[in-house]
């Protein structure tokens, strides 16, 4: 009895000092990861998970998970009438089971998905603001059952979690918000001063065709900034489900490269792709992966050299893929480098050369990560610049069907 009492003091002293963390910790991804970790420390769980709740679109996903295939995890929907987490978050109430498998609630596709076995199970509602956010769920007690104590401490850490979680969405959204209504301004003064100058009667019919062929532009390009804001706001708040499937990494490659081969034409910019003819499949979010690709592709068009090239290559490991695409272009000052996947960077020495959103390369970052890789970039001024993305090599477990 004095050891169990020396278990819950400990618990308890834990959970003040992971509360104070959790207030001070404003980077979603890292507020997640710490979450987890300290529902299975001071649960004694083998492990543990958070499930993230759209109340627009009515859905509910894993986001992040300890001890388990996080990479197969990831943006895995589950169903909110077939499922015990879907239970929680209808219901707003915990649930303690000793067998998830005897419970008629147990959503089975997960485990099979995932291959971890679940055996007993403790889940909590994240609420805050009378909102439910997700699910926070620990499971397989190492030794024992889910005890009451148990219960509690999860409940309390729950609770603290909910409101850090929206703290942390809040600044994120915040921040880009300021950001955004910044960079909305330049062609916000452009079309201003374009309609004042439509209304002045000293102007020909050859200067009010290209205003108007200026404010086109630049309704365009506002267009396709806030269509890059929203994905990219999506990505950071934790929203994006990546639906992962099995597919050809030569098929995607091609694909992506006829997209854009008329616009390297018109530069008479040459693409080349060299795959690998034993290339393994790549599992992965095809759509997303996609949408990197044909990002880094337009980059390379767009900073090439006229009569230049574009060379996309594969290559992959025992552990990992990897994609390149190599221009022969302008390349990149070594200085900034290291700024190139902030939001909205542009390099200086190709400001008013190329237009874009400068979010292209941020949202590409923010997919490779959410798939566990990474993305990097090496480039030579003068001479051209690559960037390469690598991602973990399929797991055995997700079931083949989803070959596409």
């Amino acid at each position: 009895m004095a050891e169990i009492k020396t278990q819950t003091l400990d618990s308890y002293l834990r959970l003040i000092e992971i509360s104070r963390d959790l207030a001070s910790t404003l980077d979603l991804d890292t507020l997640l990861d710490d979450i987890v970790h300290a529902s299975a420390d001071i649960t004694h769980a083998e492990a543990a998970s958070i499930l993230l709740y759209d109340d627009t679109a009515r859905q509910l996903y894993f986001q992040v998970a300890t001890n388990i295939d996080e990479p197969t995890m990831r943006g895995l929907i589950v169903p909110l009438d077939k499922s015990i987490a879907g239970w929680i978050v209808t219901n707003r109430k915990s649930v303690r089971i000793d067998d998830a498998h005897k419970d008629e609630r147990y959503f089975s596709d997960v485990e099979q998905t995932i291959g971890y076995e679940t055996k007993s199970l403790l889940g909590i509602p994240l609420i805050t603001k009378n909102k439910v956010v997700g699910v926070l769920e620990v499971l397989n007690k190492k030794r024992g059952r889910f005890t009451d104590p148990d219960e509690s401490m999860l409940t309390v850490l729950g609770a603290q979690a909910a409101v850090a979680i929206e703290n942390a969405r809040l600044f994120q959204q915040s921040d880009l918000i300021a950001q955004f209504v910044h960079e909305l301004r330049t062609p916000l003064a452009s079309l201003s001063t374009a309609t004042y100058l439509l209304l002045r009667p000293e102007m020909s019919r050859e200067q009010r065709d290209q205003i108007v062929n200026n404010i086109h532009s630049e309704t365009l390009r506002l267009n396709s900034l806030a269509s890059s804001f929203l994905d990219l706001a999506r990505l950071e708040s934790g929203r994006v489900q990546f639906r992962k499937t099995r597919f050809s990494v030569a098929d995607l490659i091609y694909e992506s490269s006829d997209v854009m081969t008329s616009k390297a034409q018109e530069t008479s910019i040459q693409i080349r792709v060299e795959v690998p003819g034993d290339m393994p499949l790549m599992e992965a979010d095809r759509d997303k992966i996609k949408q990197v690709l044909l990002n880094l592709l337009s980059n390379a068009i767009k900073y090439n050299r006229p009569n230049g090239s574009v060379i996309v290559t594969a290559n992959f490991s025992e552990t990992e893929e990897s994609i390149t695409i190599q221009d022969t272009g302008l390349g990149i000052p070594e200085e900034a480098i290291p700024h190139l996947f902030e939001k909205f960077y542009r390099v200086r020495e190709h400001e008013g050369k190329v237009t874009g959103t400068g979010l292209g390369l941020s949202i590409s970052k923010q997919i490779i990560q959410g798939h566990n890789g990474r993305i990097e970039v090496k480039s030579k001024m003068g001479v051209g610049t690559s960037f390469t993305i690598h991602l973990p090599r399929a797991s055995r477990m997700m079931p083949r069907n989803n070959e596409s």
